[in-house]
């Protein structure tokens, strides 16, 4: 499995007691581990599967026995890694929502201007998320929440925005 294929949905952030279990920091939108029957960690920059034997879930941590770790020093091993699944696996969005490692690589055009350029990354700050697209040479955060995007096309790979008069000149 590539990790391409796969969507990050935690990191191990600790060991948890003496037998093994470790601590995920979950990242929003992470799915319900409960009846999981395994994860992919990233050690060295390639995805191991691992099969899950238990999983306690409170607010945004995870304490996670995984199959084969059974001592506090195979966790600590573990500590600092990402956690992926399939992206089979992820729960697809209503119509015109779109996760943010979806659109990385899209076409931004504007109504009036044309082609804008690549989507280059979404940033959140807070509750607000902006589209990150490079513009003539120069950065540009697009809000997400707000009237300006008109269209997601994720099959021809495109996001159809309008600005308004002299967003482009500030």
């Amino acid at each position: 499995m590539k990790i391409d294929d796969c969507f990050k949905i935690a990191y191990v952030a600790k060991t948890h007691g003496l037998q093994g279990e470790v601590t995920f920091v979950l990242a929003p939108g992470c799915p319900d581990l409960v009846g999981l029957p395994s994860l992919f960690v990233e050690t060295k920059g390639q995805l191991v599967p691992y099969f899950i034997k238990s999983v306690s879930a409170k607010g945004t941590k995870a304490f996670v026995k995984l199959e084969d770790v059974d001592s506090a020093d195979a966790a600590a091993l573990l500590r600092g890694c990402s956690v992926y699944l399939p992206r089979t696996l992820r729960p697809a969005l209503p119509r015109g929502e779109f996760y943010n490692d979806e659109v990385v690589g899209f076409e931004v055009t504007d109504n009036a201007h044309g082609l804008l350029g690549i989507v280059k990354e979404i940033m959140e700050n807070g509750a607000n998320r902006h589209l990150i697209v490079n513009y003539l040479g120069r950065e540009i955060m697009i809000p997400l929440n707000g009237p300006f995007i008109r269209n997601t096309n994720k099959s021809r790979k495109k996001i159809t925005v309008e600005l308004p008069k002299g967003f482009l000149e500030i």
